[in-house]
């Protein structure tokens, strides 16, 4: 199975065509560059990370200045800010650095993502609070409740958890094999909240391993060079802050599945079932991915009997494990119901959910139920969503099988009211893998990544309540309004004025065949 056409500028061979070019221009500074804003993150979260109230680390010296006093808090933005930008500029400049994608940038690719990513697994936790939904839900497994039936208020003293309120009510919307990890986790733990968060971290770290390892295996299967598809994923800022420092579960989600797509497109399809049942086993959106598998299954120019025969089996493989899966921990498929749980419904950037409030905000002026025909948006949304995969299904080219997937994954995100940074970080590696142009395709992702950066470091903040004023949080409102202005001045700064990066957003002054391999 490959692409039909490899990115421009992608050298699939690592071979130069000039003897006295190095691979690789000195790849430290940008490295050492990220290095330097990873640990400005770790030191900026000390103050503005989210703590659970039961944290013993609220009770240390250093902790108590940083999150109660002004001057503490005021720095832990700046260096947040700061820190999580100047990993952008080093993800960009490392591009810069390579001038031919060979053995010698993946090395230094790999160094990157060790240097960034190692400091985030000290960071508090930051741009959500989802772990500690996480160990809220373990405890309910641990003391016997059925999560799929009770939100994390049926614990005693379970705001002291540091979950988000929205969890309070919310039936768990992730399948059987999270469950067990979040057990886990808590069981071995005694619901410490650090060593929790330390373990559902290497969880995470798992995911990303995975996706270190197998997104170059499926870019070569596509004639797409490997090491420049590990440079656009896994050395990604918006993949190591949302896997690593958020610690979210869909790194192993991903993981999981995009194992699962390797061994499936590589005649080991029953393994790649599992996989990829194990992934929709952490989040069910994967199930997205079985029709193509047995598309895969069925083979090049099978007959429509052949591929309901595969759609059949393959089906049939993953809800079996599912069910076996549901029997062991006696729950059932009761994730079903907590997919419609926790987040908000709509946000402002999302095409969708911008649509739905421009409606709604028209027809409230005049009176009319704005909010119920923003519902009935966001449904056409959904429903536009469902016949794209339906379209990328039946049909399309079997060699652009697995391009027709990510378009109808990125269907299911992109018209979904609600976008989070770490829907997008699910999307990249598919579209690496599958080639990502040297032209306005990188550039989108440049701008893509940069905004998602941006919005995130000012999204979610913990600013002491005590800090705040009785007018709805003022303290809380300022420190992001802060964290937002500094992280968009550096964004702006990178795409106008750095003489290194500005090229990069900017229409080419030479001819593609001409400027260095990004």
């Amino acid at each position: 199975m490959t692409a039909p056409v490899p990115a421009i500028g992608e050298k699939a061979t690592g071979t130069s065509t000039d003897p006295a070019t190095a691979e690789v221009d000195n790849p430290r500074s940008p490295i050492l560059a990220g290095f330097i804003g990873s640990v400005f993150m770790v030191i900026g979260s000390l103050g503005v990370g989210w703590l659970a109230p039961a944290s013993e680390l609220r009770r240390m010296p250093l902790f108590i200045w940083m999150r109660t006093e002004a001057f503490g808090v005021a720095l832990s933005i700046v260096l947040l800010a700061v820190g999580g930008m100047l990993l952008v500029r080093a993800w960009l400049m490392l591009g810069q650095h390579i001038h031919v994608w060979g053995k010698t940038a993946r090395k230094a690719t790999l160094q990157a993502i060790a240097a960034w990513g190692l400091p985030m697994m000290f960071t508090v936790p930051l741009f959500s609070r989802d772990v500690y939904a996480y160990i809220g839900q373990g405890r309910l497994m641990v003391e016997g409740f059925n999560p799929y039936e009770n939100g994390i208020s049926a614990l005693s003293n379970y705001f002291q958890l540091g979950a988000d309120k929205m969890w309070t009510e919310a039936p768990v919307p992730y399948g059987q094999l999270f469950l067990w990890i979040e057990q886990f986790v808590v069981w071995s733990t005694n619901v410490h909240p650090e060593a929790s968060i330390m373990l559902f971290r290497l969880a995470a770290l798992a995911g990303v391993a995975l996706c270190i390892i197998y997104v170059p295996k499926l870019a070569e299967l596509h004639g797409v060079n490997p090491h420049r598809a590990l440079w656009l994923t896994a050395a990604n800022p918006l993949f190591l802050t949302n896997f690593i420092a958020s610690v979210h579960n869909d790194s192993l989600m991903i993981g999981l599945a995009l194992a699962g797509l390797y061994y499936s497109a590589t005649r080991r399809v029953i393994f790649g079932i599992v996989l990829v049942t194990a992934s929709i086993a952490v989040k069910p959106i994967t199930v997205v991915f079985l029709p193509f598998i047995g598309l895969l299954w069925a083979g090049k120019g099978a007959r429509w009997p052949r591929k309901f025969v595969f759609w059949g089996l393959t089906a049939g493989i993953s809800f079996a494990l599912l069910y076996l899966m549901s029997l062991v921990n006696g729950f059932g498929f009761g994730w079903i119901n907590g997919l419609s749980a926790p987040g908000s419904v709509w946000i402002w950037y999302a095409p969708v959910g911008l649509l739905g409030l421009v409606v709604a905000s028209i027809a409230n002026a005049f009176s009319l139920d704005g909010w119920g025909l923003a519902k009935l948006v966001y449904d056409a949304g959904k429903v536009l969503a469902v016949g794209i995969v339906a379209w990328q299904i039946f049909k399309g080219d079997h060699d652009r099988l697995m391009r027709r997937l990510t378009l109808a994954f990125a269907a299911v995100v992109v018209l979904a009211p609600m976008i989070q940074s770490w829907y997008v970080v699910w999307l990249i590696p598919l579209f690496a893998v599958t080639g990502i142009r040297d032209d306005w395709q990188v550039k989108a992702l440049y701008f893509i990544v940069s905004f998602f950066m941006v919005y995130a470091i000012s999204d979610q903040l913990e600013v002491f309540p005590y800090l705040q004023t009785e007018d709805l949080g003022l303290a809380l409102a300022l420190a992001r309004n802060a964290a937002a202005i500094i992280a968009l001045l550096f964004a702006l700064y990178l795409i106008f004025l750095d003489r290194s990066t500005k090229q990069l957003f900017s229409k080419p002054d030479q001819p593609v065949t001409t400027r260095p391999v990004i």
